[in-house]
């Protein structure tokens, strides 16, 4: 195959799979984001290998896009972002209990943590969202294919169901930025 058919097919593919993402799901975070910032709540995000990207990616257009020259500010926080104490975890205790052991310093009831997961079967993100759960968080799952186990356990469940993992981490991306653009495209800056 050349390139330009592999190029062309790839985004007919994404186009189609972008089709999928269910709308009222979305906005349903966005609510839940704008209750969070005019609340005083926090956010917590995570994920690992591409979704720890989407992760970080997400929390900067929040802190920064969303935020910046704005008299209502967002408190949003990237569990993959501290590579000092993710490594300590894992090397010290275990992997599966980075994330969850992060939200036992400074989540809350009320906060929400959103958990991406591809497969939706991350050990980490699973504890972490059972932890959010056990004390009142609500928990938003981005997830692919069927949802995995992450799935039933959020709170709402955004899933791309394709079996391309590089096409439901472009999805979620293109979620994370519907709810940053929200915020950012509706919402004027302050003056000054």
């Amino acid at each position: 195959m050349e390139a330009i058919q592999f190029v062309e097919e790839y985004r007919a593919q994404l186009l189609d799979t972008i089709g999928l993402i269910d709308a009222r799901l979305v906005n349903r975070v966005i609510e839940w984001f704008g209750e969070a910032r005019e609340n005083g709540r926090h956010i917590f995000v995570c994920g690992n290998g591409g979704s720890a990207s989407t992760a970080s990616h997400f929390v900067c257009d929040i802190n920064k896009g969303a935020s910046y020259s704005r008299d209502r500010r967002f408190k949003m926080m990237a569990l993959t972002d501290n590579l000092a104490t993710l490594t300590a975890y894992s090397n010290d205790v275990s992997y599966e209990c980075a994330f969850a052991e992060q939200l036992k310093n400074f989540a809350e009831p009320g906060d929400i943590v959103l958990a991406i997961s591809g497969s939706g079967n991350s050990p980490n993100v699973l504890r972490a969202v059972e932890y959010a759960n056990s004390i009142g968080c609500k928990t938003v799952a981005l997830t692919g294919r069927d949802g995995g186990k992450l799935g039933p356990l959020a709170s709402l469940n955004i899933r791309v169901p394709v079996p391309h993992m590089g096409r439901i981490e472009d999805a979620h991306m293109i979620v994370c930025h519907m709810i940053g653009y929200y915020f950012m495209d509706t919402e004027r800056p302050s003056a000054g």
